[in-house]
């Protein structure tokens, strides 16, 4: 199987981070060209809220990949569940199309589980083009670690990449900037002994589950 080298995957987690900072900080960019060029104050008031929605878009995709993919600075080997809980429902919450269920009873979980568990809620959100549910739970006992995330709408599509990457690694292919969150948890599950499953989308439900010993 491929492997990737540390410098190399880190390269390919900023790509993905600036793609996806790109849009939210373009429009606070866009936003404030506006602003200063407007006198109306009916549309100044109409910048000032874009400009609101832009700053808190970007804000909650940074919070939610400083969990996903960053170190977690501040946190020990465990990270509290409700950090978790509010990065996703922040990383959703401006596009009101993702409405989550949080199916967690643990305070805390291992940090690598907290990574799997996050990175898989944002491929089945991503999955669910037209909205609907996204429902996570987590069970941990004695260090092992089960994870379930289920996606329902009446859209379900998962990029066969993606898929790929998850259930087999990268093997000969290289891994894309778009596959990193998917090449991090398929490295986390095998680094603890586990696997990975990931259902065909049926009746609108897609299914992912992770068991894999996180300490």
């Amino acid at each position: 199987m491929t492997t990737v080298a540390p410098i190399d995957f880190a390269g390919l987690l900023c790509s993905r981070l600036c793609h996806d900072l790109l849009s939210p900080v373009g429009a606070l960019n866009n936003g404030l060209e506006l602003l200063a060029d407007e006198t109306d104050p009916d549309m100044r008031q109409r910048c000032l809220d874009l400009l609101a929605e832009s700053a808190r878009t970007s804000a909650n995709k940074l919070k939610f990949f400083r969990l996903a993919f960053g170190a977690a600075g501040g946190f020990g080997d465990a990270v509290e569940t409700r950090e978790a809980r509010l990065a996703i429902e922040g990383l959703f919450a401006e596009s009101k199309r993702v409405a989550v269920g949080w199916l967690v009873e643990a305070d805390q979980l291992p940090k690598a589980a907290v990574k799997v568990l996050l990175n898989l809620s944002l491929i089945a959100g991503e999955a669910l083009v037209r909205g609907g549910n996204l429902d996570i739970g987590a069970e941990c006992e004695d260090g092992r670690i089960e994870i379930v995330v289920r996606a329902a709408g009446p859209r379900l599509i998962l990029d066969p990449e993606l898929k790929a990457m998850l259930v087999d690694g990268p093997k000969d292919a290289a891994v894309t900037p778009r596959a990193a969150a998917a090449y991090l948890i398929h490295s986390l599950v095998a680094e603890g002994g586990g696997s990975l499953q990931v259902s065909e989308p049926a009746e609108g439900t897609l299914l992912f589950g992770a068991a894999f010993n996180a300490g």
